[in-house]
């Protein structure tokens, strides 16, 4: 539960607060207020470690120019039991903190003595999450938008539960409504064809043309026959949907076993109408006042919550929405199970229900922000330099596992979280294979390999990795060292950040870095052939870099390979 950054920022907290405190009792600065004192890592390293513009967040307050306060806040500033060396005023009142190498050296501790729980904080402090993500229709294979959400949002999970909260993976199974209509008027249809020819009945247009509902057909009539053929159509489709539908959700859970995903809950749609939870719904929802009638349908206030237009939830023909279902599900989260927070990932084209979902929960007395919604975009799969939709083996869509097919786990999901989830993702598939430090996984991956392979060659002459207490660390202190070991002990506030942002695409460029870093000094430093203790603490080095490497590819979901 270690977080050093963490540690230095609240060294600089106080010694930022005691300093005004004292300025204060002095007579040099009026008696003020302060909220929260920003301290950030800037990005030019000339700015030193952290800096804070507390000065211009006071001016006002204090009645004097930022680069005054700064002079006075500095002045009166106490360092003593802290990290920072010194501290300079830059600009028009920034304040610049140098640190000594100490944490450097006291994070090197840290990974060595927590190794595989290096990384690991508290901010979550237990709370209740649940991540729900990819909650693909159950009526076809999982497409690249399946691909991405599920590399996003379980990576998401696994921060999360790295930061200390208690992480439930869910999948909504959406086996109600149109789509399920639709997929049973598809199967019979197929059904029909295969037992009476294909000129028997009219395939619908907007039915699921796809050759695995040909495939469920084929494989029911084998098993049992035509016995459906003369029995009521509603009572057929009713039949090969119990059928089919099941067996498409295992061949989802397949992929995305195979994909490195799990979810802790399949949570059925179906299941809101048969509990009943779909009419609790709505009729709270009437009772609290929040519907109106019109043109034969019930519509939802969401204008009474800050939404621009009111919602259909009950058509005019007395079938519910797909809007009154998601009220029900989120009340059903929420209320029932008792979550703390619900992290939903949504494909782009949900962007507009975004705002109209917290005006549902906040009806039931939610806080709205209990609810985060990452939106991630579209992908655009890329082979010899143009845009691929077809995969290679089946001449189809590509579909997940065809991607899994072609260039593996470890590749798709890390190149899925490489950008931004509200960014386009444009996936190189020959760059994905490329065995080359231009392929950003093989890069990292490389790096790991190299590591596990030196310390082999080292263990079989006899030198192993020694105790890090028995090792004088501060001998760490060329420019190639210092930055892998501030690459290191960053590790644990990237946690915290990308729990923050829920943003993975942090620890795909975090953990790349580290590899370049390590690369550096690889070049620069010999270990063996140097003097003894130089050697053992460039050795303690080097598996603190594993370590990290290996933490964040586990987190990733993604093979650390000890050879390549």
């Amino acid at each position: 539960m270690v977080n050093i950054v963490e540690n230095i920022r609240k060294q600089i907290d106080d010694a930022v607060r005691n300093s005004v405190s004292k300025a204060v009792e002095a007579g040099e600065l009026p008696e003020f207020e302060i909220e929260e004192v920003t301290v950030e890592i800037p990005k030019e390293k000339s700015h030193g470690d952290f800096s804070t513009n507390i000065a211009m967040q006071t001016a006002r307050m204090a009645k004097k120019a930022p680069r005054q306060i700064a002079e006075i806040i500095v002045k009166n500033m106490d360092l003593e039991g802290t990290y920072i060396e010194k501290v300079e005023i830059a600009g028009p009142g920034f304040i610049n903190f140098y640190l000594n190498n100490n944490w450097l050296y006291d994070s090197l501790k840290d990974i060595q003595r927590l190794r595989e729980e290096y990384g690991r904080i508290d901010v979550g402090g237990g709370q209740k999450v649940m991540v729900e993500f990819v909650s693909a229709n159950p009526t076809g294979p999982l497409h690249m938008g399946n691909a991405r959400g599920g590399a996003l949002g379980d990576c998401i999970a696994s921060v999360l539960e790295r930061a200390g909260y208690d992480v439930t993976r869910e999948f909504y199974v959406n086996d109600a409504g149109n789509q399920i209509e639709k997929f049973g008027i598809s199967l019979e249809a197929r059904y029909l064809q295969l037992l009476k020819g294909e000129d028997a009945v009219e395939f619908p247009e907007d039915g699921y043309h796809g050759e695995d509902i040909i495939e469920h057909m084929k494989n029911y009539i084998e098993e049992h026959g035509d016995k459906l053929l003369d029995v009521d159509s509603s009572e057929r489709r009713k039949a090969l949907v119990e059928y089919a539908l099941p067996k498409n959700v295992e061949r989802i859970k397949k992929a995305l076993e195979e994909y490195g995903v799990t979810f802790d809950v399949w949570f059925s749609e179906q299941s809101l109408y048969d509990s009943g939870e779909i009419e609790e719904t709505l009729e709270y929802l009437k009772e609290k006042g929040y519907t109106r009638e019109e043109d034969g349908a019930l519509w939802f206030k969401a204008t009474l919550f800050g939404a621009e237009k009111d919602e259909v939830i009950v058509r005019n023909n007395g079938v519910p929405t797909y809007f009154l279902a998601d009220i029900a599900y989120h009340r059903n989260k929420f209320l029932k199970r008792n979550y703390d927070r619900v992290i939903n990932l949504w494909g782009a084209d949900h962007h507009g229900h975004v705002f109209r979902m917290k005006c549902g929960v906040e009806a039931f007395g939610i806080d709205p922000d209990k609810l985060d919604i990452v939106i991630f975009q579209l992908v655009r799969l890329y082979r010899n330099g143009e845009i691929a939709r077809m995969s290679k083996r089946t001449g189809k869509s590509i579909s997940l596992t065809d991607l899994l097919e072609e260039v593996g786990r470890d590749a798709a999901r890390f190149f899925f979280n490489t950008k931004a989830s509200g960014n386009h993702l444009d996936f190189d598939l020959d760059l994905a294979v490329k065995q080359s430090n231009e392929n950003p996984v093989y890069y990292v991956q490389y790096a790991h390999a190299r590591i596990c392979s030196m310390l082999k060659v080292l263990e079989s002459e006899g030198i192993k990795v020694p105790d890090v207490d028995e090792v004088n660390v501060s001998l760490l202190d060329k420019e190639e060292e210092i930055e892998l070991l501030k690459k290191l002990a960053q590790y644990p506030e990237e946690i915290r950040l990308t729990a923050e942002t829920l943003e993975p695409s942090r620890l795909t460029r975090y953990v790349y870095d580290v590899a370049a870093a390590f690369h550096s000094f690889y070049n620069a430093c010999r270990v063996k052939g140097e003097e003894e203790e130089i050697m053992n603490a460039r050795l303690i080095l080097v598996d603190s870099t594993k370590i990290v490497i290996r933490n964040v590819l586990e987190l990733l979901s993604i093979n650390a390979p000890d050879k390549m």
